[in-house]
């Protein structure tokens, strides 16, 4: 599976990307594996035409169990129905995790429209099928009891993940998924993860389209299979990553740390050069040059 990494292009980083459209899910805002702040950062540096949500927006499922609900995660929903009041054209479309959504396939919330999927033509005159992709996982159909043990397995992972990911930071290191690393090495995972990916790639087929656009797995790709284009716009709990429309129906994967670690290593570093100053300068030149 990892063979097929490269075709998943990164973007040089700007203060502002402007793109035909943009593709987010599993955001899993109400759990504390959302990386809220990252996600903030990215909707703030980019604009787009079209904004798909393409489901697990919110998680049901976790905040069944425990509330947990930040103000970072309020601070995403504002930025996402500010975007659509200015314009954006943002799509929901419902996952297995924020399922109760479903009920409202159809209607408008706010200036928001939800959908159990979409076909979206790309600039070049592509369309692809755009849909969570849940209803092609077995798990999720066949056995939910089975798909919510091993989400909580998955969240204590996630745990394990929050504080690996403290300790780098402390040491000057980026962002790095210790779960998804894991994930990936099991065999019975990679497997899953391919029958998945040729599923939806078959459904599109059948459809007579030229790709189709999913999130679920968590998995951030770009491949063809079978003649068909699939693309997985992974997740902002382990990804941290978007696939984005260029004006010409290229599409492509931005992978977002890397601008966040920068900025707050900038951050860092104007801190440290404060520290060694007397305590007044230190606090007169931060006043200065606080970013707003």
């Amino acid at each position: 599976m990892m063979a097929h990494e490269p075709s998943a292009e990164c973007i040089p980083m700007a203060s502002e990307l402007r793109f035909r459209s943009i593709w987010i899910s599993d955001l899993h805002l109400g759990t504390a594996g959302c990386q809220a702040d990252y996600l903030l950062d990215f909707l703030k540096h980019t604009e787009s035409e079209q904004l798909y949500l393409v489901g697990d927006i919110i998680d049901g499922w976790a905040m069944q169990r425990s509330w947990y609900w930040q103000q970072s995660h309020n601070d995403v929903i504002q930025k996402i129905l500010r975007k659509a009041r200015k314009g954006t054209q943002v799509t929901y479309i419902p996952g297995n995790h924020d399922a109760g959504a479903r009920q409202f396939i159809g209607l408008l919330f706010g200036d928001i429209r939800i959908e159990n999927e979409v076909i979206h033509t790309m600039a070049n005159g592509k369309r692809f099928l755009v849909i969570h992709g849940d209803q092609f996982d077995g798990v999720i159909q066949c056995a939910r009891w089975l798909a919510m043990v091993g989400d909580h397995a998955y969240e204590i992972t996630l745990k394990l993940n929050r504080w690996f990911n403290h300790l780098r930071a402390r040491l000057g290191l980026s962002y790095w998924s210790l779960s998804q690393y894991l994930k990936h090495k099991v065999k019975k995972a990679v497997h899953f993860v391919d029958d998945f990916e040729h599923a939806l790639a078959n459904e599109a087929k059948k459809r007579s389209l030229d790709g189709v656009i999913c999130g679920h797995i968590h998995h951030a790709e770009i491949r063809t299979i079978d003649g068909i284009e699939y693309c997985n716009d992974g997740d902002w709990v382990e990804s941290l990553s978007a696939l984005v429309e260029m004006p010409n129906g290229e599409l492509k994967i931005i992978r977002w740390q890397k601008k966040y670690a920068e900025a707050h290593a900038e951050i860092s570093k104007l801190y440290q050069s404060n520290t060694a100053l007397s305590p007044i300068t230190a606090r007169t030149n931060t006043n200065q040059t606080t970013p707003h």
